[in-house]
């Protein structure tokens, strides 16, 4: 059995006078289950752009949020009725798109008919991003990992932008752009994927029928509600984000240098800028990667939040900058702590003495910033060898001759091991209090004991261990990234538990990331190549996907309510892949 918390939705549930009612058949009239119905505003409230394209800071306004259901096996959807004008659009994988608007409050749109979908070019189209992925033939099962490891954690591989057109010429072109904004694609790769990639993609263009089909949506869906707010615009990358004590949900805009600060019971969304210090650079430390980029406001990159328990303060991973981020919730201000040493901080969590834990990324470090004493220690991790500890040890250097325009990144030869960037990347503490971590170019985890200092690292039986959480017993649930899976750790056993993600065509995605709902046992996957969220229950291994609205929905965190209310957001990079153009928060109430 599948177990989640009661979910208080209530104009959901108060009436069936506030409830709109919509019927969907296909052609000869037979009723369609399953079909995702997602309903609009049709002249919805939306974030004003007076500043620079973006929401004023500090200025409160309310949205006007998309609300999506799933029809049940009578062929209907109920929806809200929000007191004005309608747009719905129908969408089932095998048919085509339609849409009804309706023009008064309270009123039903007729039946909705779909149409089924014979083109076979429209049908590969419609499919996302991994199925495109897994079709694509470059080479060996190695190689096609590394392409994933290196080449799909900013956006998808395979969605409409990517699989377009392009000579080997303007692959190569590409590549060497993605290399500059942090790829270790290994130099081997470099030289001879993008002839493979236009050869790839143009095969599956022409040959439509090679694009597999994906796993059908579940009847389950019918108990679903996906709402979403806008956040950012199509120059955004919404990256991590919390959901607060307070009920408040927060996402980070890492190129934008703003926080998204969300009331989901009321629909208002205010924003506040992260401040630059006088001598900021634009892009921060690393001013290279963004140089190209056609409009940013950062120097910080914000990156990852976690909240103190103790004061309800957040904390959030400036990637650009040396620094940690303090946010109060409460006044509204912002406190910025130099760490003074590391490269990168990157995942953040807190521990139950306040203490605020970090990776440092590209400097090879765990840090914690002591609150009692506002010090910051770091801890070194091991390296592979002479080579990469002197290229850990003058990472700084290196990223300051980028910046000047010395392309090292482009010739400095990279090996399929990234050999020189071991990249410790996510970050947990487990309920006894050690320090976890995973180090994604390593294949390891590692464990930090507060007390001693002591560091251990343990070889993972896959690849790319990405971000790790924790469950009520204190095993580690890990992000399989490039292998389409999760892992179990068990530290008492030493032990290794493998989970393939329910997902067709085999090996087709990479989770980027998981969280644990400790209350109900479920750790929630994020699908960011199909366009959907998994859902595992721990105590019966059973899975359940939940497929999001836009297609090329790139997500990268989740995070729950206390009634396990799921949250994620649209966090491509760059923005404008998502379909629509438009990035939200999303939230799933299963």
């Amino acid at each position: 059995m599948f177990r989640l918390g009661v979910i208080g939705a209530a104009w959901l549930f108060a009436s069936a006078a506030q409830a709109v009612t919509v019927t969907v058949t296909d052609e000869v009239g037979a009723v369609i289950a399953t079909v995702m119905v997602t309903q609009t505003v049709t002249a919805g409230r939306k974030l004003d752009t007076s500043d620079g394209g973006y929401a004023t800071p500090g200025k409160t306004e309310v949205v006007d949020p998309e609300v999506t259901r799933f029809t049940d096996a009578n062929g209907t959807a109920n929806l809200p009725d929000r007191a004005a004008g309608l747009t719905y659009r129908l969408r089932k994988p095998g048919f085509r798109d339609a849409y009804v608007s309706t023009a008064q409050p309270g009123e039903t749109p007729p039946t909705v008919a779909l149409v089924r979908e014979t083109d076979p070019i429209a049908l590969a189209e419609a499919k996302p991003a991994n199925a495109w992925l897994g079709a694509l033939d470059i080479g060996d099962a190695d190689t096609k990992r590394h392409f994933m490891l290196q080449c799909a954690f900013c956006h998808q591989q395979g969605n409409a932008f990517i699989r377009m057109d392009r000579t080997p010429q303007l692959w190569s072109d590409v590549i060497y752009r993605m290399i500059g904004y942090g790829s270790r694609l290994s130099t081997h790769d470099q030289e001879t994927l993008a002839a493979k990639l236009s050869e790839g993609y143009r095969k599956l263009r022409e040959n439509p029928s090679l694009v597999p089909d994906v796993a059908p949506w579940s009847p389950v869906l019918a108990s679903a509600t996906i709402t979403e707010w806008p956040i950012g615009d199509l120059m955004s990358q919404t990256h991590d984000m919390l959901v607060a004590a307070n009920g408040l949900v927060y996402v980070a805009d890492n190129i934008q240098d703003r926080l998204y600060e969300t009331n989901p019971l009321t629909d208002e969304i205010t924003v506040y800028k992260i401040p630059h210090l006088p001598g900021d650079a634009p892009g921060g430390l690393l001013a290279g990667r963004l140089k190209t980029f056609p409009r940013h406001d950062s120097t910080s990159n914000a990156h990852s939040l976690a909240e103190s328990a103790r004061d309800g303060h957040l904390f959030i991973t400036p990637s650009a900058q040396r620094r940690i981020v303090e946010f109060d919730p409460v006044t509204k201000a912002f406190k910025l702590h130099e760490i003074g040493g590391g490269f990168y901080p990157h995942t953040i969590r807190i521990d139950a003495r306040d203490r605020v834990w970090f990776t440092l990324a590209l400097s090879n470090q765990i840090g914690k910033l002591d609150r009692s004493t506002g010090r910051f220690t770091l801890y070194d991790l091991p390296t592979r060898g002479f080579r990469e500890w002197l290229s850990v040890r003058l990472i700084g250097v290196l990223f300051r001759l980028i910046n000047w325009g010395v392309p090292l990144s482009h010739w400095l030869p990279i090996d399929r091991n990234a050999t020189g960037t071991p990249l410790p990347y996510g970050i947990e503490v487990t309920p006894n209090g050690k320090v976890w971590f995973a180090r994604l170019h390593t294949d390891e985890i590692g464990v930090l004991d507060p007390d001693t200092g002591e560091i251990r690292m343990i070889r993972t039986p896959f690849k790319g261990p990405r971000r790790l959480r924790a469950d009520n017993a204190g095993n580690l649930w890990i992000a399989a990234f490039p292998e389409s899976a999760i892992a179990r750790y068990v530290p008492s056993t030493g032990t290794f538990t493998r989970f393939d993600l329910p997902v067709l065509p085999k090996d087709s995605d990479t989770p980027y990331s998981l969280n644990v709902d400790r209350p109900r046992g479920i750790v929630w996957v994020n699908g960011n190549q199909s366009d959907s969220l998994y859902a595992l229950d721990i105590a019966t291994g059973t899975w359940r996907v939940f497929p999001l609205t836009r297609r090329g929905s790139f997500t990268r965190d989740v995070e729950f309510a206390p009634d396990g209310t799921v949250y994620t957001a649209i966090s491509n990079f760059p923005g404008w892949h998502v379909e629509t153009m438009q990035p939200t928060l999303i939230r799933v109430q299963p």
